[in-house]
């Protein structure tokens, strides 16, 4: 992403500084020169700090917060070479004899530069922090009658570490446990990287508490963090199973519902191989998948529910003429809530946790609450 970033802040400078047809004097253009340079400069070590060999030699809160503000002044500065770019144009086309234009101007200015700022501080320090519970029933035309009103919580994309603590992670498993479900689903991503505190991730989660267990997949942080086999054996320890091509059969009220969860399906690669070997055709099945983008090949396979995370949310979200604006939206069709293919759903929650940037924006964190009703 930084480099992404890097690539836009150069491009847009280009374009500012092509010729005089934006009207940026030289000592601005000299400016837009420093600036660009310094942001690249620090965008090029955000992007060394991804590699282990660098990150190793700082503590993992320092690189999180570090990375986090490179990234977060990489976007901003993007966002202010555009308006610097449209202030330019319209100051081109505007009478500089007008005072009432010129006070116009200079409130649009403020209005431009400002705005990004006031919106990533509210993501940072508000809107990151206010956890909700939301609400999802699901209607299965095939649902087994035992079934009807099954509640499950699911809780998911915690990356517990330097953007959420302990703290945080306590007071969304007590909202968890306030719903009273059935059975609890944590669907990948407990942590960020290597160093983060994944052993009182597990341990936090432990305390979740519902008839039928606490069951879960893995995600593409636990890949990257090459803790894939280490989570699912400290999961075990502590009464949470991390299904890894794996099923589970529940029983509740004289019905069977069949949990399968598979480890992370990388984007643009055959997605579920084998996975028909996990479908219980006397069961309602349920599939695990921390990416959801493989709904439709989920439900071909025999799948009529599947549950995921993932996308955040699209984690920063901005509407613009009735445009849902995110990143995720690059990625998958399947970016936030719930979404139906002929008889199969699929849910997917905003989750808890932030990556990259340490804001949320339209997109607060949220537990989920999944009742599965019959149609």
């Amino acid at each position: 992403m930084a480099l992404l970033i890097a690539a836009a802040q150069i491009l847009g400078a280009f374009l500012i500084l092509r010729g005089p047809a934006l009207g940026a004097s030289a000592a601005g253009r000299q400016r837009i020169v420093f600036a660009t340079g310094f942001s690249v400069l620090l965008l090029v070590v955000d992007h060394l700090l991804l590699y282990e060999d660098v990150a190793r030699h700082f503590s993992r809160f320092w690189t999180g917060w570090a990375r986090g503000m490179i990234l977060l002044w990489g976007v901003l500065s993007v966002v202010w070479l555009a308006a610097y770019g449209v202030v330019w144009l319209v100051r081109r086309g505007s009478s500089d004899h007008n005072p009432a234009r010129r006070s116009f101007l200079r409130l649009a200015q403020a209005a431009l530069f400002g705005a990004p700022v006031a919106a990533a501080g509210y993501g940072i320090f508000i809107q990151r922090f206010r956890l909700g519970l939301r609400e999802q029933k699901i209607a299965l035309p095939n649902l087994p009658e035992g079934l009807n009103g099954l509640r499950v919580v699911q809780l998911t994309d915690i990356h517990m570490g330097p953007f959420l603590g302990e703290a945080e992670l306590a007071r969304a498993v007590a909202m968890a446990n306030e719903t009273k479900a059935h059975v609890a689903l944590v669907t990948g991503d407990l942590i960020s990287g290597p160093g983060d505190p994944l052993d009182a991730c597990i341990q936090r989660l432990s305390h979740l508490r519902t008839d039928l267990g606490i069951f879960g997949c893995l995600g593409n942080h636990e890949r990257y963090a090459e803790a894939e086999d280490y989570t699912q054996m400290q999961g075990a320890r502590f009464g949470l199973r991390f299904l890894r091509h794996q099923a589970v059969k529940l029983s509740y009220a004289g019905a069977q519902l069949n949990l399968a969860g598979v480890d992370y399906q990388r984007f643009n690669r055959p997605y579920l191989k084998r996975a028909e070997e996990l479908v219980d055709r006397a069961a309602f099945n349920v599939l695990l998948s921390h990416n959801p983008d493989v709904f439709p090949v989920a439900a071909r396979k025999g799948f009529p529910l599947t549950i995921s995370g993932h996308t955040h949310g699209g984690q920063v979200r901005v509407e613009i003429l009735e445009q849902d604006l995110n990143v995720a939206r690059f990625f998958t069709h399947y970016v936030d809530g719930l979404y139906k293919q002929d008889n199969s759903s699929i849910f997917v929650s905003r989750g808890i946790g932030t990556i990259g940037l340490p804001a949320r924006l339209g997109a607060p964190p949220e537990v989920a609450l999944i009742t599965l009703c019959r149609t």
